[in-house]
């Protein structure tokens, strides 16, 4: 009995668990948190204040690439212009299709003035592939012929031709003969345009007879939501040039139209410069009738009346006014028919007197130039064709003889032009 009693006393001594034996050198320190944090190697410190230096002097370089605040996609584009943004990069005045749409219109077609106008767009452009040039011509899409010698020259380039028919007779159904003939088509058609063709609502109008230097989509990130039309201002044409400021505030006395103005007109205001124009067509209602109103108020029809010509005989003391005085369809000079066009330029004031306070006024490096002043070219964007060009007339077309032909035009001349537009 005791002796099972001593044998279960020393098996349960046996199966009592030891104490552990400390083992620190093997083990690690139980609360490492209190360690010394590690310092750091001197180069260290030395590479990260480099890092932050040049990242510093980075900020100073210009910049390689841009997003357009109009892009949805938001997409970087490379300032370069060689290479053409990416069509989702909406710089145009249109915001439907991203592109710069640049209309102009020309009564009789002169393929090499629309050459040079296209070229020294493009060629002055950041984003030629953006532009789209829209020309409406007398005969427009059905002149096969022309369009693809433009093409020929403008492989690449976004160019239509079209007809002016819409245009004509919205004028004429708003007017009488009379009316319709003494309007110069050229300044009032950009103003109908966005009527005849509704794809066209914003645009810049460019005349014909221009080469611009300037790069034109500079012009579309301005805001026109409050304004009819964007013009620079022409200094060297003033309102009380044409008209008297009494004729002006007897009207503003007696009639009462939303076209007149509610201030009093100044009497040396300059007038809009109708050759370059940013065009809004949803600020444009009762444009049409605001002009022709104007017209008859000021009896501006009966005062020029724009007669057809030809080259032919003309004695040098016969004055330029009696074109627009005679009725009769006067024989003149070639000599006569430089300086008609050269010098002369009497605009009618209703449209400036119907764009009064409603159009946004442009920088003056916008204002066309004369090619003649080299210094000032070099400063300005816009000058006027001094080439030669083809004068319309009901006898057919002439051509300007060479003593108003300048060279500047030939600069923008494109390539192989003689042979495919013929000399």
């Amino acid at each position: 009995m005791s002796s099972s009693y001593m044998s279960w006393r020393s098996s349960a001594t046996n199966r009592r668990p030891t104490q552990p034996t400390n083992t620190s050198k093997n083990r690690g320190t139980i609360y490492p948190d209190l360690n010394q944090d590690p310092t750091p190697k001197p180069v260290i410190h030395f590479l990260a204040f480099a890092l932050i230096i040049f990242l510093g002097l980075l900020q100073f370089l210009p910049a390689s690439h841009f997003r357009h605040p109009s892009d949805p996609h938001r997409n970087w584009v490379p300032f370069n212009s060689h290479s053409s943004p990416s069509p989702t990069v909406k710089l145009a005045v249109d915001e439907d299709d991203g592109l710069i749409h640049i209309v102009s219109w020309m009564q009789c077609l002169d393929l090499k003035v629309l050459a040079v106008l296209a070229n020294s767009t493009l060629s002055s452009s950041r984003y030629p592939d953006l532009l789209h040039f829209h020309f409406f011509t007398p005969q427009g899409d059905k002149d096969k012929v022309s369009f693809y010698k433009l093409k020929v020259l403008f492989p690449h380039s976004n160019l239509e031709l079209h007809g002016q028919e819409k245009v004509k007779e919205i004028i004429k159904r708003a007017s009488s003969e009379a009316e319709y003939d003494s309007l110069n088509l050229e300044e009032i058609a950009p103003f109908i345009i966005p009527s005849a063709h509704q794809s066209l609502a914003k645009f810049i109008y460019v005349s014909p007879n221009l080469i611009l230097m300037g790069r034109i989509e500079e012009l579309t990130g301005i805001d026109l939501s409050a304004y009819a039309a964007a013009a620079a201002e022409d200094c060297s044409n003033r309102l009380n040039s044409y008209v008297s400021l009494d004729v002006l505030d007897a009207i503003q006395r007696s009639a009462s139209k939303p076209w007149i103005s509610v201030t009093p007109y100044v009497k040396d205001a300059c007038m809009p410069d109708l050759s370059l124009l940013l065009i809004n067509g949803k600020k444009l209602e009762e444009f049409l009738e605001a002009v022709l109103w104007w017209s008859k108020v000021l009896n501006w029809s009966d005062r020029f009346l724009f007669l057809p010509f030809r080259r032919n005989t003309l004695h040098k003391d016969d004055n330029i006014t009696s074109l627009y005085s005679s009725h009769n369809q006067r024989m003149i000079t070639s000599t006569f028919v430089c300086m008609y066009i050269c010098r002369s330029d009497k605009r009618n004031p209703a449209i400036g007197l119907a764009l009064y306070n409603r159009y946004l006024k442009l920088s003056n490096s916008w204002l066309v130039k004369e090619p003649a002043l080299v210094d000032t070219i070099e400063k300005s964007m816009i000058t006027h064709y001094d080439g030669p060009k083809i004068v319309c007339s009901e006898f057919g077309n002439d051509t300007i003889p060479g003593s108003c032909h300048g060279n500047l035009w030939i600069k923008y001349l494109p390539s192989m032009s003689n042979q495919i537009l013929g000399s």
